[in-house]
């Protein structure tokens, strides 16, 4: 029960107890009062009609008595007159049946008044004439009890509606700090720091908003070091301090990660030899800051592919990883970067098209390149492109293609209309137990009687912008096939980035989710980089997602360069650590790196699930950071009947 409505119970009990204690006294006064009224009336009456019966009693005139009792009686005042005359011992009597007009029986019934009578003897000097006898009626008592206690009842009930609405806004106003002080002390539970609030002008709650104000601005301060503390970890590991851009750990690990997705395109290394003259020439300092140069002009004008990550992996050699491109747009990027590395080095004072060289391979369809592999491919194509003096050497794959773009455009249509899609999922364990936290589902397409895995199909869906059809279509598939009802974990969707900035699609999915009983079984993945490229519209979708009954994650934490304070705001239910943390050296400075990202997490109460998983040796190093979860081939995805 809050305060508000303790307090306002307080106050409710008191008054209706003063009430209550009020009316209780009014009623015993108003009834004690009747009493002796009746009393006396009674005694008066007795008194009088004594003093009249006298003469008439004498004389033995029967007729006289009757008349002139009835002429008391008759006023219905009394209930019963009995005389006895003592001559003879006749006796005479008049009732009168106690009827109330206005008054409840069941008030009558309820016998607040004793029966009052009174016995006199009329006298005539020493003689004994006769005996009388009145019983008091009870209607006048009940009649002005019952008149007097209604009155009295709705006037302490407008009083009391006028006390309890009053105390009502009251304590409202007299409130309303401490309840600002709930309100913002909820907020810093979930880790979001506004602005201090207002002191008031009640001095001890002014006292505990002083403090709420300083301990908000210090667990601030404490979430801002982390984040800072995050940055300038990944800035110290993964980027080189001359150029700026990532180092070759970085590179390293978005290799692994992008060879482990879904997905295609192309990985390009330079030497840029020319490099090594400038320094001659000029001097390191020189050197540096032709580098410091060319790696802006690589990142700003350098353009044309999609996703795209610029590493310095050595002193004098740049990799340059493409994320879902075809050849033609590889081709179009090579140009871009001869154009580009030509005109610095026209303004380093060097010749164009010498004293460098570039070696290209792009990522086989089959699924099998490992991160060396490819690695070794770009690396000969570059020492041959140098051992010839070429500008670039190409490496051909001997792989054919399943099919052109136009055909898996057909195969793609037909199977979202079809929803030839068969389901695998993989397991996320729940670290040092053996419990599952969720399952993750992957997809498979069958053409012509054959299984395409993900790698194969899914550039394409992305190349052809067919990704907000596909995500609807598979969610629609994953309800069908009531898969939620075949395990008690929720089930992770990974959603494209074209269905993140859809906003059909927003709209379908929240309708979709509230007219289907999904249970709270469904959970969505977005990956990192769209928080930061589309962040508005990753924002609208969760805010669908959470009046859904939804739940989502971030998929990739920790891969891209930036600040972590969106997880503040977005607030997932979890977040899944990219795959190359795991890919990387066990070492002080990495481990240092993962904890702090792991600690930016849990301090705002998120779960982290740690990826790429291979071995028990590699989830040994992640048990002391007290992550969550555990997935990857650890746990090999299942196949779904």
């Amino acid at each position: 029960m809050t305060l508000f409505r303790q307090l306002y119970s307080l106050l409710f009990g008191l008054f209706l107890l003063v009430i209550a204690s009020l009316g209780y006294v009014q009623f015993n006064e108003t009834r004690s009062f009747l009493s002796k009224q009746m009393e006396s009336d009674l005694n008066n009456a007795s008194h009088s009609l004594g003093l009249m019966l006298v003469p008439a009693l004498e004389a033995g005139d029967m007729a006289t008595v009757e008349t002139l009792v009835n002429v008391i009686f008759e006023g219905g005042y009394y209930q019963q007159v009995e005389l006895t005359w003592m001559v003879d011992g006749k006796q005479q009597t008049w009732n009168n049946a106690i009827r109330v007009r206005g008054v409840p029986q069941w008030f009558i019934d309820l016998g607040f008044f004793p029966t009052i009578d009174r016995e006199s003897t009329i006298t005539s000097g020493w003689i004994q004439l006769a005996k009388l006898k009145i019983t008091a009626h009870p209607g006048y008592g009940y009649n002005e009890l019952w008149r007097i206690m209604s009155n009295t009842i709705i006037v302490f009930s407008i009083l009391f509606l006028i006390a309890i609405i009053t105390a009502r806004f009251g304590l409202s106003w007299i409130l309303k700090p401490l309840n600002e002080i709930a309100e913002h002390a909820k907020s810093v539970a979930r880790r979001e720091f506004g602005p201090d609030m207002k002191p008031p002008k009640t001095l001890e709650l002014k006292d505990v908003v002083e403090a709420f104000n300083s301990m908000s601005a210090q667990l601030k301060q404490i979430f801002n070091a982390l984040d800072e503390e995050v940055s300038e970890l990944r800035t110290k590991n993964l980027v080189d301090g001359v150029s700026g851009l990532p180092n070759r750990q970085y590179m390293t690990g978005r290799i692994a990660s992008w060879l482990s997705e879904p997905s295609s395109g192309a990985l390009i290394l330079s030497q840029l030899t020319w490099l090594e003259d400038v320094h001659r020439r000029y001097g390191y300092q020189v050197r540096d800051e032709t580098i410091k140069l060319l790696s802006q002009r690589l990142q700003e004008n350098v353009s044309g592919a999609g996703e795209t990550v610029v590493a310095r992996i050595s002193a004098y050699e740049f990799a340059f990883l493409l994320i879902n491109v075809e050849r033609e747009q590889t081709s179009k990027y090579l140009q871009q970067l001869l154009r580009t590395i030509n005109q610095e080095m026209v303004k380093a004072g060097c010749k164009p098209n010498e004293d460098y060289g570039i070696g290209i391979t792009e990522r086989s369809s089959s699924g099998d390149a490992t991160v060396s592999s490819i690695l070794g491919k770009a690396d000969n194509a570059l020492q041959l492109a140098l051992r010839e003096h070429k500008t670039y050497h190409w490496y051909e794959s001997s792989e054919q293609q399943l099919f052109t773009r136009e055909q898996w455009r057909d195969k793609l249509v037909a199977a979202i209309n079809n929803k030839q899609f068969r389901f695998r999922w993989q397991a996320i364990q729940q670290v040092g137990t053996s419990k599952y936290l969720q399952r993750e589902i992957f997809c498979q397409l069958q053409v012509e009687d054959k299984q395409v895995h993900a790698g194969q199909f899914m550039p394409y869906v992305e190349l052809l912008s067919m990704g907000s059809l596909l995500d609807r279509c598979l969610i629609e598939k994953i309800v069908e096939d009531r898969l939620v009802d075949k395990v008690e974990q929720p089930i992770a969707v990974n959603l494209t980035h074209q269905s993140i900035s859809d906003v059909k699609f927003h709209e379908w999915l929240g309708q979709f989710l509230k007219e289907n009983h999904h249970r709270g079984l469904l959970t969505f993945e977005l990956p990192e980089s769209s928080i930061y490229s589309d962040n508005s519209a990753c924002e609208a979708l969760c805010r669908i997602l959470r009046d859904s009954g939804a739940s989502f994650g971030i998929d990739h934490f920790g891969r891209q360069f930036g600040s972590m304070n969106y997880l503040q705001s977005f607030r997932p239910a979890y977040v899944k650590l990219d795959q190359s943390f795991a890919q990387f050296d066990d070492n002080e400075r990495n481990t240092e790196l993962c904890r702090a990202l792991v600690n930016v997490a849990k301090g705002l109460d998120i779960s982290v699930i740690v990826t790429g998983i291979q071995e028990q040796a590699q989830l040994d190093r992640f048990i002391p950071l007290k992550v969550n979860g555990y997935q990857g081939f650890i746990l090999p995805p299942e196949e779904l009947k």
